[in-house]
């Protein structure tokens, strides 16, 4: 894949200390969900910096030692599939983004919010911006961080249930997933709430 060039908004407020935060792992059948926070410097550029999902996965993990290294601040926030299940994933995706924000080493005085709700952090306020990790830097950066870390975090999970494919399909309900959830049952990762077997659960053996 040729590298997209793509530069993204730098801030919604200028001379504010921003975080961008955004989340992975939503809509999986298996796993935490990750969430990070980031603080670019001002006047941080990089052209390839976008959304994780336009990125290859080289790039994704070129582009995080880049964040690592340069960013003001930066941090990552994990709920459990646990905690997925008690509260619901859309709050648990919040609870991820205020473990997150908590961890900052810098305190940041604005939070831009990657979709169209949240619960806000106390004393920080917040913007949401829909489809945000396409527009804002830090969002995108933030995206990269929660969906590599989250990554890393599959593949350790497939050392320990190898039957799952979650090296591959990182927890998503791919067919070879839910066929080996019938086949081998659920893990302790598995998210309980979740219709694990999806709505046409014969056709899993055609």
């Amino acid at each position: 894949m040729e590298p997209v060039l793509n530069m993204l908004l730098p801030y919604l407020n200028k001379d504010v200390v921003e975080a961008g935060c955004d989340e992975a792992g939503r809509g999986c059948l298996a796993g935490a969900v990750y969430a990070a926070a980031v603080i670019l410097p001002t006047g941080f550029e990089n052209e390839l910096l976008n959304d994780s999902k336009q990125l290859t996965e080289r790039q994704r993990y070129a582009l995080r030692e880049v964040i690592e290294r340069e960013a003001v601040a930066w941090a990552v926030g994990v709920a459990s599939p646990q905690e997925i299940d008690r509260v619901n994933i859309l709050r648990a995706s919040f609870l991820a983004m205020h473990r997150a924000v908590e961890r900052l080493s810098v305190a940041p005085r604005h939070l831009l919010i990657d979709g169209n709700r949240f619960d806000g952090y106390p004393g920080i306020p917040h913007t949401t911006v829909v489809k945000g990790d396409g527009k804002y830097l830090s969002i995108a950066a933030a995206s990269i961080l929660a969906k590599t870390y989250r990554d890393d975090y599959m593949r350790r999970l497939h050392d320990e249930y190898p039957h799952y494919g979650w090296n591959r399909n990182k927890g998503y309900p791919t067919k070879g997933h839910r066929v080996a959830i019938v086949e081998h049952g659920t893990t302790p990762y598995h998210r309980l709430t979740f219709n694990l077997l999806g709505d046409r659960q014969l056709e899993l053996w055609d």
